[in-house]
């Protein structure tokens, strides 16, 4: 009974992920492809909004954060995340960074250095755990087997 409750706002919930994308992108000028989503709960930088870039058909999980400067630095740069990428929950962004595309960030890490291609990285700091990996839409795996 209770997935049925929840399954009812399915629309409203991504109404609302569409709405976002447009103020994203139209008002803070975010470069967000439109077939990528992310959780509502996802947080991206504000202070820097022209830095934030998002491939096509990428998801960013529940209390991610994405970041485009850095105050006590001074710096204000462009975070990418490519395509067919997937950021685990509560992951964490660094400025500058840039996510190659078919990647998966695992849940909790901190991305402080630029990520490859086809790569799984986690951890704090991410570390590479598996390179050669492909996924298709919203990061999902091709093989299983490649990740184990």
């Amino acid at each position: 009974m209770g997935l049925k409750s929840i399954n009812k706002f399915i629309k409203v919930q991504r109404l609302i992920v569409r709405v976002r994308w447009l103020i994203n992108t139209k008002v803070w000028g975010m470069d967000i492809a439109k077939t990528s989503v992310m959780s509502l709960s996802a947080k991206l930088d504000r202070t820097h909004p022209s830095g934030i870039h998002i491939g096509e058909w990428s998801y960013l999980a529940f209390d991610t954060a994405m970041l485009s400067h850095d105050m006590i630095q001074g710096l204000k740069t462009d975070t990418y995340i490519g395509s067919f990428t997937a950021i685990g929950a509560k992951s964490i962004i660094m400025p500058g960074v840039r996510i190659g595309n078919h990647c998966l960030v695992a849940a909790g890490s901190v991305v402080t250095k630029d990520v490859p291609d086809n790569c799984l990285v986690a951890g704090n700091p991410a570390k590479i755990i598996r390179e050669g990996i492909t996924t298709y839409e919203y990061g999902s795996l091709v093989k299983y087997e490649n990740v184990i």
